[in-house]
């Protein structure tokens, strides 16, 4: 292992004048033997790290990559079969996981060309509980550009197609996810959400999608964008399904700083035995009427949320002021944290405990300068504006947003106190249309981002929230979300399960017949 080679006098030059120290060509001259005296630690540490095996290639895992012939809506991106125990609670269950999860010895692109050609060297703890769990996985779902899209057309090596009408956008990140679950190619899948990415292509795609209390499920070893928004959950047809993988996700595993040290387990199946009626349930104004609300879709979860009421839930409107300009919070969030973090940070960032990967921070460092113009135009935009706003703050923005989640948590607890649950609209409006390749910036941006004004500010106050299918409009599905208090994700499901036996189950996507038109 060769020893990291000192900087030279012009590489020195750069690295004054990137921290403004001000030093003359004759004192860079005087610090070189000093930085090169301290490259000693960072080589013994590359040693050591050898040493514990962290050059240990990946496991040999079969795979293949997802041929046209089986991929018809551009779902999956490599198809597998791994298991691990011959039973347990997912036992003869098939599941999809996103794309930004690492299985170890199958590739991982997370939708970006600045990621393609890495092979994990080992499974996230969810791919493990999976495995642990009876599980069958059978392959890489699709996720958008470093998962930073709530539309479906951002993804590497193309978009993914909605399965209620090809034309359309299945809704993003966890496109792929959706779109498999809604179509029974997968059983079950595990995605991301930093705002609102299992949530989105569940009420695009028709199916449910739970985003857990934030620190619920490990994040440990999935792509991050920004720590305190970043989030894994279930993606089933049936809230007994997401209920089922919750059990198998949920619960602290010592090396997410995302969690707290101790989890309650939660028998999340078994709670959905229990009665709903009686819960009280906050209808959020501001969850309605916003400038991009499609009136019939508010229409359509406004008799979803009649169903609640007739399965003898306690129904009231509630205002919570805070939930438009936690959007803002979210922003600057997202933006400043994420080009931080997952862009000047590569995925990972320093500073805090917990697990990093070296190897994928290397690689991505090395591939996001090869690549980045290849990069799509929403993280584009999340480089430009968050690099700039930190420039010219220091972090001064994103501290004072940061100052700002706990008076949007303690607004949505507020409301939580008087209520069991709180609901609204998932998404504002259903699926659009896919977008031409020479899209204008605007009309791209648009459509990629403009979803995620109810779903955005959970991400940041760490609620639980789940959207359930409400009823369709112009034949596409809509979204009924629910959200909880934080670690009550029990309750949150029990609503959901009494909506969907109250309206008697979930329909499926037409199957198109062999010449291509639906039955």
């Amino acid at each position: 292992m060769s020893s990291l080679p000192p900087p030279d006098t012009e590489r020195l030059a750069a690295l004054d004048r990137h921290y403004r120290f001000g030093l003359s060509p004759a004192e860079l001259t005087e610090y070189a033997p000093a930085v090169e005296a301290s490259l000693a630690s960072s080589t013994a540490v590359e040693e050591l790290y050898a040493r514990l095996g962290g050059s240990t290639p990946p496991p040999e895992r079969a795979w293949a990559p997802a041929g046209p012939e089986h991929n018809r809506l551009g779902a999956w991106y490599v198809t597998t079969s791994l298991t691990g125990a011959p039973d347990g609670p997912l036992a003869g269950r098939t599941v999809a996981v996103k794309d930004n999860i690492a299985v170890a010895g199958v590739p991982m692109m997370n939708g970006s060309r600045t990621v393609e050609g890495f092979v994990p060297r080992q499974d996230a703890t969810v791919v493990r509980r999976l495995l642990d769990a009876g599980a069958t996985i059978t392959g890489k779902a699709v996720c958008e550009d470093l998962c930073f899209s709530g539309a479906s057309f951002t993804s590497r090596p193309g978009p993914v197609r909605n399965p209620w009408d090809e034309t359309r956008n299945a809704g993003g990140s966890s496109s792929g996810c959706g779109a498999l679950v809604a179509t029974g190619e997968a059983d079950l899948a595990v995605g991301g959400d930093q705002g609102g990415s299992i949530r989105i292509p569940g009420a695009f795609c028709g199916i449910v999608g739970h985003k857990p209390t934030h620190g619920l499920v490990p994040y440990t070893g999935a792509f991050p964008i920004e720590r305190t928004i970043d989030h894994l959950g279930p993606m089933a047809r049936t809230v007994a399904d997401a209920a089922a993988l919750l059990g198998v996700l949920a619960g602290p595993d010592g090396a997410d700083p995302r969690q707290p040290g101790v989890i309650a387990p939660v028998d999340y199946p078994a709670a959905l035995a229990e009665p709903a009626s009686g819960l009280r349930v906050g209808v959020v104004a501001e969850g309605f009427g916003t400038a991009v609300s499609d009136p019939a879709v508010d229409g359509s979860v406004r008799a979803a949320i009649d169903v609640l009421r007739g399965a003898g839930l306690d129904v009231a409107e509630v205002s919570v002021p805070w939930h438009t300009d936690a959007l803002h919070v979210w922003n600057v969030i997202a933006t400043e944290g994420a080009a931080y973090q997952m862009l000047d940070g590569n995925a990972y960032g320093m500073n805090t405990d917990g697990f990093y990967d070296p190897e994928l921070i290397a690689h991505f460092a090395r591939r996001r300068l090869e690549r980045g113009h290849e990069l799509s135009r929403t993280v584009k935009l999340v480089g430009l504006s968050g690099r700039y706003t930190f420039e010219e703050g220091g972090g001064r923005y994103y501290a004072m947003a940061r100052r700002l989640v706990p008076e949007v948590r303690a607004a949505y607890d507020a409301a939580l106190a008087r209520y069991d649950v709180l609901v609204m609209p998932t998404l504002p409006y259903t699926a659009p249309a896919l977008p031409p390749a020479d899209v204008t910036l605007a009309d791209y941006l648009t459509t990629a981002l403009s979803m995620v004004g109810n779903t955005a500010p959970f991400d940041v106050s760490g609620h639980p929230a789940c959207t359930v299918p409400a009823g369709p409009v112009g034949g596409l599905p809509t979204g009924l979300m629910i959200i909880g208090r934080r670690f009550d994700d029990a309750t949150v499901l029990r609503v959901a399960h009494t909506y969907e036996q109250a309206v008697g189950g979930f329909p499926a996507p037409p199957v198109p017949a062999s010449n291509g038109v639906a039955v």
